[in-house]
């Protein structure tokens, strides 16, 4: 049986070879591994930036704390639950599309997811580090406006600018440490 979202690529190949996969933490390869068993799980052709959203607060302390209260994470997974169970958000076998990028890659990610895990593996370069970690990811997706991922934080009423400030002054006091 052949799946819809591919398995981990192979060298050459697929996102580990455009910065995609190849630049993660150990932590944040397992959050990977999640959100492709949910997108395949959801019958969803690719793996969007709410897949990974969920993944990454299901698994990722780091990621939790960054919310503002255990409510605010609570009440995130609670729209990502329904959402996976075919309730309240109905994106169900249709593509992640942000209007800016082309609808598909081929890879198995959505372009968005795609453009999210470059920017937290910019993130990690910037801090100097070779891994990208759940936080770079956070502030990936957070950066992406009009993606699966920043909808679904706007509805859990996550002021999306103001997490992308903690995001981004954590980063700086990194830099400065």
């Amino acid at each position: 049986m052949q799946h819809r979202i591919p398995q981990q690529r192979t060298a050459g190949r697929g996102p580990a070879d455009t910065d995609g996969e190849a630049h993660l933490s150990a932590a944040l390869t397992a959050v990977v591994a999640g959100a492709r068993r949910r997108a395949l799980r959801d019958g969803d052709p690719q793996i969007d930036t709410a897949h990974l959203l969920h993944a990454l607060l299901e698994s990722d302390p780091e990621v939790r704390a960054v919310f503002a209260s255990d409510p605010q994470v609570v009440r995130l997974l609670g729209y990502l639950v329904q959402r996976s169970i075919g309730y309240g958000l109905r994106w169900q076998s249709s593509v992640e599309d942000s209007g800016a990028l082309p609808a598909t890659t081929g890879d198995g990610w959505s372009p968005v997811a795609t453009a999210a895990m470059a920017a937290a593996n910019e993130r990690a370069a910037l801090r100097g580090d070779r891994f990208a970690d759940g936080t770079d990811l956070l502030a990936g997706l957070v950066a992406r406006t009009g993606s699966r991922a920043a909808e679904v934080l706007e509805r859990a009423g996550v002021g999306v600018p103001e997490l992308l400030e903690r995001l981004d002054g954590a980063t700086e006091r990194d830099l400065e440490a």
